[in-house]
C-alpha cells in the first residue's frame, strides 16, 4: 500500500507577505487551491452589515480581462472541477479544484478576480437582489434561525449577536458612503499580507511554489492588518448557559483567553464526546434512557475566544443531563494525558488525509491545524476542562470506548498468494479452501472490474438488491441507525459507506482505503441481516432542506417504478436478488472478500431489469416542500441507450452549463439556486435543470427553461470552431482514467454497468464524445427539445396542462 500523505505541508511566507502552504501528494489526480483572506463579516463597519458577504459575491461577476462567461466559475465548471467561496465571521475563503493541466490557468483567474473586480453599478444592483432572495429564504429557514438563536445568551454587544447576511436595506449600493466603504474594505484586506494560499496536487513542491509566486505577483502587496479583538462573550461572570426546546437541550460553554492550540484541543474533545460506540458518554445516556443523540462542536473561535455547543435530543430534566455531562468530563479529565486516545486520533486523521481529495487537503491546510493533539494541545485541553468545571472526582462508572478495530492494520503476508510451506516455485499450487474461495468469487454476481489500476491504496464496492416490495420508511431508518456506529468506525479508518433505498432497490456503496474494506463489508452485511425488532416510537425526522435540495433528494426515487411496501426484513432479504461491482481492488483484497461475499443475502440477479424509460412522455410530480419558495427540477433522459446519445447529451450539458446560469440567474434574476448538469440515475443518463425562486412559480420557471432550450440550437451554431473543439476536448479529458479520482471513476463504472455498457465503457465514452460534431450536437438539441427521451418534472407546486401528465 502506498505511504500516507505527508501530514505537514511545506509552509513559508513569500517576500511580498503572502503566506503559502504547499502539499505534494503524488497520488492525487486533481489539483486544488484554497485562499483564505483574514477578513470576514465581523470586520465590516457597523453601518453596512453584509458588506463582506456582498463583496464575495461581486468578485465572481467578472473582470475586464476575464468577463463572467470566461471567469473562474465558468472555467472550472467547463473542466469538470469544483469551485465555491464562503464568508465567515473573521475569514473569507475561496477554493477550487481542477485537473493538473488546467490548474495554473484557474489560479490566474482567481488572482485576477480578487485583484481587479469590475463591481459595476448594474452588477451590484443585480447581486444585491440575489442576497435579498437569500435573506428571505434564510429568514424562513427554521434550522438557520435555530442556529442563530444559540447565541442569544451572549453579550448583546458581541458581533455574534449582530446581523451579517446582508439584504436590500443594509446594502444601499447607490449611496457614495457605501461605495467608499466597499472599496476601502477591498483595498484594506484583499492584499498579500492578509492572505494564505494553500495548494495541493501531484506536482513537486518547486512547481507549486512557482504557481504561488505567480499568484502573489498578480496580487496587491500589503502588510498584515490587525483584526480588532471583540468584546467579551458574556456580560456577567457566568461562562455557560442553556436553552431548552421540545425534546432538545443546548448547553453552551464560553471561553476567553485561550491559547492558539485550543483549536486542536476543542476538536479532540468534540471527537471524544461524539463517540457513539459502547463505552462512550452517548452509549451510557442511551442505555439509561436519558438521551437519544448528542452532538458537540465549536460554534466560534477567534482571538482566544470560543463557544462550545453540546446538543442533546432528550426529554430528561436539564439538571440530569448537565450533571451527567460534567461527571463524564471529570472522568475524561482524570485520564493520563489521553495517550491511547491521542494515538488513535492521530491515526484516524492520517487515514482521512490519505483518502482526501486535493480540495479537501487544500482546505485542511488553510486551517493550519495539527494532525492530532500535540503537547501544547494537551495543556490547552486541560485548561478548557478546568474552565468548564470538570474535576476528577467523578462518581459514575465510566469507561472509554473500545479502540476502533479498523484502525489496527495487519501486515500482509510476505509472499501474497502462497500457502504455508510454499516458495515462489510452488506459486501454481493452491489449497482446497483457496479454490473454494476463488470459485465463490468467480461464480458470484459480483463483478471484479479491471478497468481501474489495482496498485493504489483505494477501491470501491457496490452491492444492489432488487426487492419484491419497497422497504417501509421506518424499517429503512432502523437499518440506517443500526449502521451508524459501524459507519463512524469505518469513516475514521478511511472507508465511507452508505446504505440507501430507492423504490424497491437497496444500494450499499463502499469506497475508500481497500485494506479494511473486506472487514467493513463483512460487518455491514452482518448488521443489515439482523432482524429489526420493531420500529422507533418517535416520528421519522426529516432534516430541514431548502426546496430544491428536497427535490434533488426525491428525484432518484421517482425514476423507478413503485410496488407495495413491506416491513418484514427477513422476507425482503429472502426474496432479494443482488448484483455487484468491485473496482480498484488488488488480488489480495479480492481474496479477502471471500467470506463477506459468502454472507451476501439474496440470490444472484442473473436477469437485470430493463432500464426505466419515459420516451416521449412529459411527467409532472408535485411535492410539498413546506416552503413559501418555489422550486423546479427538469430531468431530460437521452433519446436512446446508445453510447453516442450519451456522448451527445454530455456535450449538450457541458455547453449549456454557463449560458443557463447566466440567463436564469444573472440576466433574469429568477433565483439564487440555479443548476444545470448531466446526471446518471439508475443507469439512465439525462440532463438536469433546476431553479429555486422566491417569487416565480414552477410553471413560469418551466417556461423560462423551455425558452432557453428552444434557443439551444442557435447557441451551438454561434460557437466558433476553435471554442467548440476546445470545449469538446475539455469534456473528453474528464473521462481519462488516468486523471479520474477513484471514487468518481467507480461511480461512472457502476452507472455504466447498470446501463449495460461494456468493460471499456470509459474509453468508448471518450471516443464517442470526440466524434460528436456540430451538426450531431444540434440534432441532439432538437431531440432534447422534442422530449424524445421524455421529460420529468419535480416541482414544489402547480398543475400543468397537456401534454404534461400528472403523476404521484
Amino acid at each position: 500500500m502506498p505511504a500516507l500523505n505527508q501530514p505537514r505541508p511545506h509552509t513559508e511566507t513569500l517576500a511580498n507577505g503572502l503566506r503559502v502552504t504547499l502539499r505534494h501528494a503524488p497520488n492525487l489526480k486533481r489539483c486544488a487551491a484554497a485562499l483564505r483572506v483574514a477578513a470576514g463579516s465581523h470586520d465590516v463597519p457597523l453601518a453596512w452589515p453584509g458588506l463582506a458577504h456582498f463583496l464575495e459575491h461581486l468578485l465572481f461577476l467578472g473582470t475586464e480581462r476575464f468577463p463572467a462567461e470566461q471567469g473562474l466559475m465558468a472555467y472550472v465548471q467547463g473542466h469538470g472541477g469544483q469551485v465555491n467561496a464562503r464568508t465567515s465571521e473573521r475569514t473569507t475563503d475561496f477554493f477550487f479544484e481542477l485537473p493538473p493541466q488546467a490548474f495554473s490557468v484557474g489560479l490566474e483567474r482567481l488572482s485576477d478576480m480578487l485583484a481587479h473586480p469590475r463591481m459595476s453599478p448594474d452588477d451590484q444592483q443585480r447581486e444585491r437582489e440575489v442576497l435579498q432572495a437569500e435573506f428571505v429564504a434564510w429568514s424562513q429557514d427554521a434550522t438557520v434561525q435555530q442556529q442563530l438563536a444559540l447565541f442569544d445568551g451572549l453579550s448583546p454587544t458581541h458581533p455574534l449577536r449582530g446581523f451579517h447576511a446582508g439584504n436590500r436595506d443594509s446594502l444601499p449600493v447607490t449611496q457614495p458612503e457605501f461605495q467608499n466603504a466597499l472599496e476601502d474594505f477591498h483595498q484594506r484586506f484583499y492584499q498579500t499580507g492578509q492572505m494564505t494560499l494553500s495548494l495541493a496536487g501531484p506536482q513537486s513542491i518547486e512547481e507549486l511554489k512557482q504557481m504561488a509566486l505567480s499568484f502573489g505577483a498578480a496580487t496587491p502587496m500589503g502588510e498584515i492588518v490587525p483584526q480588532a479583538a471583540p468584546v467579551p462573550l458574556m456580560e456577567s461572570s457566568d461562562a455557560s448557559y442553556q436553552q431548552v426546546n421540545e425534546r432538545r437541550l443546548d448547553l453552551l460553554f464560553t471561553f476567553e483567553s485561550l491559547p492558539t492550540s485550543s483549536t486542536e484541543a476543542l476538536a479532540f474533545l468534540c471527537h471524544c464526546l461524539n463517540a457513539s460506540k459502547p463505552g462512550g458518554l452517548l452509549a451510557d445516556l442511551r442505555a439509561r434512557g436519558v438521551a437519544e443523540h448528542l452532538n458537540a462542536k465549536p460554534l466560534y473561535q477567534f482571538a482566544g475566544q470560543a463557544v462550545l455547543h453540546v446538543e442533546f435530543t432528550t426529554s430528561a430534566p436539564v439538571s440530569v443531563l448537565r450533571e451527567k455531562l460534567l461527571d463524564w468530563l471529570g472522568f475524561f479529565a482524570a485520564q493520563q494525558d489521553w495517550a491511547a486516545l491521542r494515538e488513535e486520533y492521530a491515526a484516524l486523521l492520517q487515514r482521512q488525509q490519505q483518502v482526501s481529495g486535493a480540495l479537501q487537503l487544500a482546505r485542511l491546510d488553510s486551517e493550519q491545524l495539527e494532525t492530532g493533539l500535540s503537547e501544547q494541545g494537551v495543556a490547552a485541553l486541560k485548561d478548557i476542562l478546568k474552565k468548564i468545571g470538570a474535576v476528577d472526582n467523578f462518581s459514575g462508572e465510566w469507561q472509554l470506548p473500545a479502540p476502533n478495530p479498523f484502525l489496527r492494520a495487519e501486515a500482509p503476508p510476505q509472499n501474497a498468494g502462497l500457502i504455508r510451506g510454499q516458495t515462489s516455485k510452488h506459486r501454481g499450487l493452491r489449497t482446497f479452501a483457496q479454490d473454494r474461495s476463488r470459485s465463490r468469487r468467480e461464480n458470484s454476481p459480483m463483478q471484479f472490474s479491471q478497468a481501474l489500476p489495482d496498485n493504489t491504496a483505494e477501491g470501491a464496492i457496490y452491492l444492489r438488491w432488487r426487492l419484491e416490495a419497497e422497504p417501509h420508511p421506518r424499517l429503512q431508518q432502523r437499518l440506517e441507525n443500526s449502521l451508524q456506529p459501524l459507519r463512524e468506525d469505518a469513516r475514521q479508518a478511511g472507508v465511507d459507506f452508505s446504505f440507501s433505498a430507492s423504490g424497491n432497490e437497496w444500494l450499499l456503496k463502499v469506497t475508500g482505503l481497500q485494506e479494511p474494506m473486506p472487514t467493513v463489508l463483512e460487518h455491514a452485511l452482518k448488521e443489515l441481516t439482523t432482524p429489526a425488532s420493531g420500529f422507533p416510537q418517535e416520528e421519522l425526522k426529516n432534516t430541514a432542506l431548502i426546496p430544491i435540495k428536497q427535490l434533488l433528494k426525491a428525484l432518484p426515487d421517482h425514476c423507478l417504478e413503485h410496488s407495495g411496501v413491506s416491513d418484514d426484513l427477513q422476507q425482503l432479504w429472502s426474496s432479494a436478488r443482488w448484483e455487484g461491482l468491485a473496482t480498484g481492488l488488488s488480488a489480495q483484497t479480492q481474496a479477502a472478500m471471500g467470506l463477506a461475499l459468502s454472507r451476501v443475502p439474496g440470490a444472484a440477479d442473473t436477469q437485470p431489469p430493463p432500464l426505466p424509460s419515459i420516451n416521449s412522455q412529459r411527467l409532472w410530480t408535485s411535492l410539498d416542500t413546506g416552503s413559501s419558495e418555489h422550486a423546479l427540477l427538469l430531468f431530460c433522459p437521452t433519446a436512446t441507450q446508445d453510447i453516442c446519445d450519451e456522448a451527445a447529451w454530455r456535450l449538450l450539458a457541458h455547453v449549456c452549463q454557463t449560458p443557463f446560469y447566466q440567463r436564469l440567474r444573472v440576466e433574469l434574476q429568477l433565483g439564487y439556486a440555479v443548476l444545470s448538469a448531466l446526471r446518471q440515475i439508475h443507469g439512465q443518463t439525462g440532463i438536469l435543470f433546476g431553479v429555486q425562486s422566491p417569487d416565480t412559480v414552477p410553471l413560469k420557471l418551466l417556461e423560462h427553461m423551455e425558452r432557453f432550450l428552444s434557443d439551444l440550437p442557435g447557441l451551438i451554431n454561434g460557437i466558433d470552431e476553435t471554442t467548440f473543439i476546445a470545449q469538446r476536448q475539455a469534456l473528453a479529458d474528464q473521462f481519462d482514467i488516468a486523471a479520474l479520482p477513484l471514487a468518481q471513476a467507480a461511480e461512472l463504472l457502476w452507472q455504466g454497468k447498470l446501463a449495460g455498457r461494456s468493460s471499456d465503457y470509459l474509453t468508448q465514452l471518450t471516443l464517442s464524445i470526440l466524434a460528436v460534431d456540430r451538426s450531431a450536437l444540434i440534432a441532439a438539441a432538437h431531440r432534447l427539445n422534442n422530449a424524445e427521451g421524455g421529460w420529468r418534472c419535480l416541482a414544489s407546486s402547480s398543475q400543468p396542462q397537456a401534454p404534461w401528465q400528472v403523476t404521484k
